[in-house]
């Protein structure tokens, strides 16, 4: 008889409710769950490309090990005890190991209980992850401003009249580092309320096509946008802080004099935007309306994106928006991850391409391939990739190729051999996605209402398979024995989440939590900055010298000379989620999306045709790509989506090699990157284009 399961889809931040009709092993339906106390019955594309995941041919069910350069299985005791010997022998030699987490790691609750233990057990000093390909700018500011890496203030978006999204594309993500599922009908909703939404971006991106206003803007120049709106603000007399007096220190008052001296005819000239609209933004932000500002990876991944995010929360206190219903608010999950864990740091350590900045422990992923190529006893020769996949993430893909091979051994927790794990020694995969349990364990924090959804396996684990958790903590155990060191017993992640719920304000149990398969509704967020605060003087730190200082280093810049180029930016559609869903058939049909979008003006100049070819050259190398004319970018401004690339040797994802595509991060620079937070430049990178050349073959 089938059988219906409610779940929590696990792919991205939105976190939907879903129902999934399941009768014995096969998986006859996904749809979206209409009693989800937050998605409401949004589903997209991906939710319903789990089935794909899961009885996918090409995923790995046993670990493989590389035998002259062919991959053979073998057991799960043979593989922790081989990678546990060759580690200790490397360790024992001097050889520095290090890991590397993807994206998909934090959507997994059950490896963020374990892989701390893994760490001690490699005895790692390199940390690498994603987020310092995307994020880790908010968690600077954040950091320094409110006392917590974590500690994130999201758009109430349901009680909001006046939206300004910029650099973000929540239609086709559903929000990043703001977990907000049906954005277009929450969007609807405010517009029906007479609330208003307006989009800045060099793309007209699915949610500039659900915006009353859209405006273009020059890649990389966002800064000035920012500088201009705050300044405009101060200048129009529209500061109301009057909510946040008493938690606001005393660096408030150094805020104006520091853009007192910008211009807003010459902020205006660089980034390509008005000073009479960003004027207009300012008082529309400050008018007698809950509004908010919000930006996302566009003014995270470029030279000056912490100093973004740092404009943009104070644009929002100096509106009166933070901390207000309506403008942007800290949610009150039922876990609260933020009081459970430390506060996280922010620091610097030497690398081999000099001081870099250390954020929640991590290095910057674009010193990777250095420090795997250095030739000195500090030379990465050990490396542990969870659920990652940098060779397609990271900035000079091919670069970072090469480096791989430079390893004396790689071990990667994947369910398939991909762009990254094709270099690896062992792969150790892990069972399906409805084989596991799901709680939204990072992203609760980032939603735009207060809830809990626990979403039990549907399936059990096939004999012989083992979930992420039990294949770290099982290779921990194993590091540390042939270390002769004590071995913990292992503490299941329901143990583990059922007690950090307990310990919650909520103070909720995993079974009442599991017994509501709908989800707990613990209402909308409420005004509450002054609780959460984790500053040592509960106040909120204005205006930290870090960021003063890279306003200076920004007005510096102003009299620069802007690269004579054409500028790549990258793309999200809603049918991918990075680099991991494109082997879902059911996701790559349809039209190609891996295309170059250029300007009908850029076109014609270069000589390009709609569906021809164009070969794409940067400073680290060259693509070639189809072409796809459109006014939906700007002149000036090229776009490749993120996440393809799948035509290298020996990658095993038989669908996504249809449509193979190519890297976005082939061209990108690692010699460029933000250096407060070591975050990767992956914006606004200087490209020429021009028609690929035709290979005649001989008669």
């Amino acid at each position: 008889m089938p059988q219906t399961h409610a779940r929590t889809c696990h792919i991205c931040e939105a976190n939907c409710g879903l129902l999934v009709e399941v009768e014995g092993r096969d998986i006859l339906s996904i749809r979206g769950n209409p009693d989800h106390v937050l998605s409401r019955g949004h589903i997209c594309p991906k939710g319903t490309a789990i089935a794909d995941l899961q009885n996918d041919h090409d995923r790995l069910r046993r670990p493989v090990k590389k035998v002259d350069g062919q991959w053979r299985e073998i057991s799960w005791e043979t593989a922790f005890a081989e990678i546990a010997g060759r580690l200790g022998e490397l360790k024992g030699q001097g050889g520095k190991p290090a890991m590397y987490m993807g994206n998909p790691s934090a959507h997994d609750y059950g490896i963020s209980t374990q892989v701390g233990q893994l760490r001690r057990a490699i005895g790692l000093k390199n940390i690498y992850s994603a987020s310092t390909l995307d994020q880790i700018p908010h968690h600077v500011v954040q950091y320094h401003m409110y006392g917590h890496v974590s500690l994130a203030a999201v758009p109430d978006i349901d009680r909001c009249q006046h939206l300004i999204i910029i650099g973000g594309n929540p239609a086709a993500s559903n929000g990043s580092i703001w977990t907000v599922p049906d954005f277009k009908k929450r969007v609807k909703e405010m517009q029906a309320r007479d609330g208003k939404l307006i989009v800045v971006d060099p793309r007209r991106t699915e949610t500039a096509k659900l915006a009353d206003a859209h405006h273009f803007v020059k890649p990389g120049t966002d800064t000035a946008l920012l500088i201009g709106i705050l300044k405009s603000v101060f200048d129009g007399g529209h500061v109301d802080t009057s909510r946040l007096d008493d938690i606001l220190d005393d660096s408030w008052a150094d805020i104006a004099p520091a853009i007192a001296d910008f211009d807003l005819d010459q902020l205006a000239v660089h980034c390509g935007i008005g000073k009479d609209v960003m004027q207009a933004m300012a008082a529309d932000l400050a008018a007698d309306q809950p509004a908010a500002i919000y930006g996302r990876m566009g003014v995270s991944v470029c030279e000056f994106g912490t100093l973004n995010q740092w404009l943009i929360q104070v644009i929002n206190i100096a509106t009166g928006n933070l901390d207000r219903e309506g403008g942007t608010m800290v949610p009150e999950p039922a876990l609260d991850t933020i009081n459970l864990v430390g506060r996280g740091s922010v620091r610097k350590t030497d690398t081999v391409r000099g001081e870099m900045p250390v954020i929640m422990g991590e290095l910057p992923t674009i010193t990777l391939a250095d420090e795997m190529l250095r030739e000195d006893e500090e030379r990465i020769r050990a490396l542990f990739v969870i659920t990652g996949n940098p060779v397609l993430s990271a900035p000079d893909g091919a670069k970072l190729d090469t480096a791989l091979e430079k390893l004396d051994l790689m071990v990667s927790f994947d369910m398939y051999v991909t762009e990254t794990s094709r270099h690896a020694d062992y792969i150790l995969p892990p069972c399906g996605p409805l084989e596991k349990d799901h709680y939204p364990f990072f992203f609760g924090p980032l939603a735009v209402r207060n809830y809990a959804s626990y979403s039990p396996a549907i399936f059990d684990i096939p004999e012989g398979e083992k979930a992420d958790w039990e294949i770290i903590a099982e290779l921990a155990r194993e590091i540390l024995a042939s270390d002769g060191q004590d071995v913990p017993n292992i503490r299941p992640p329901r143990d583990v989440l059922d007690n950090m719920l307990q310990s919650s304000p909520a103070g909720l149990t995993l079974e009442e939590v599991e017994a509501a398969p709908n989800g707990i509704d613990l209402g909308p967020l409420r005004p509450c900055m002054a609780d959460r605060l984790m500053t040592e003087d509960k106040q909120i730190q204005c205006a930290h010298p870090d960021f003063l200082a890279e306003l200076q280093r920004f007005s510096a810049s102003l009299a620069d000379e802007q690269p004579d180029s054409l500028c790549l930016i990258g793309r999200r559609h809603v049918r991918s989620n990075n680099s991991w869903l494109h082997n879902s058939k059911r996701l790559l049909k349809g039209p190609e999306r891996c295309t170059l979008m250029i300007h009908p003006d850029d076109a014609a100049a270069r000589g390009l045709e709609d569906g021809g070819m164009a070969t794409v050259t940067g400073r680290v190398n060259s693509v070639e790509i189809v072409v796809e004319i459109t006014d939906d970018v700007m002149p000036g401004v090229v776009s490749i989506p993120h996440g393809f690339g799948h035509g290298r040797k020996g990658v095993g994802l038989s669908v996504a090699r249809e449509k193979p595509g190519v890297s976005l991060n082939d061209l990108t620079d690692p010699e460029s990157f933000d250096p407060l937070s070591g975050n990767a430049v992956l914006n606004a990178t200087p490209v020429t284009v021009e028609p690929a050349m035709e290979i005649v073959a001989a008669e």
